[in-house]
């Protein structure tokens, strides 16, 4: 049975920094392409960053440069590390492999 459950969301200043953990089961996060995405309330789900198989990682405009996607083969978990965090990054996030997905965590949160 795969399984993708996410943890680490909580409540952060804003400019603050927050990382994100998605522990997969089932499945090697190493054979897929794994990613992050986030709904924030009222908005449409969008991807904020992704990693291959390969290593190769893609990110979303608005976040780039302030957010990094990591693979850990040996815990089979992937994470996101959230920097320079503003108000907009507020939403649930998802870690995600067609076609499946967790059930989210509750991203940063202002304080």
């Amino acid at each position: 049975q795969v399984q993708l459950v996410e943890s680490g969301g909580g409540l952060v200043q804003a400019g603050g920094s927050l990382r994100l953990s998605c522990q997969v089961s089932g499945i090697l996060v190493r054979s897929r392409t794994m990613s992050w995405y986030r709904q924030a309330p009222e908005k449409q789900r969008e991807m904020v960053a992704s990693v291959t198989w390969s290593g190769t990682t893609d990110y979303a405009d608005s976040v780039k440069d302030r957010v990094t996607i990591s693979r850990d083969s040996d815990k089979n978990t992937i994470s996101l590390e959230m920097n320079n965090l503003k108000t907009g990054a507020t939403a649930v996030y998802y870690c995600k492999t067609f076609p499946l997905r967790g059930q989210g965590t509750q991203g940063p949160v202002s304080s």
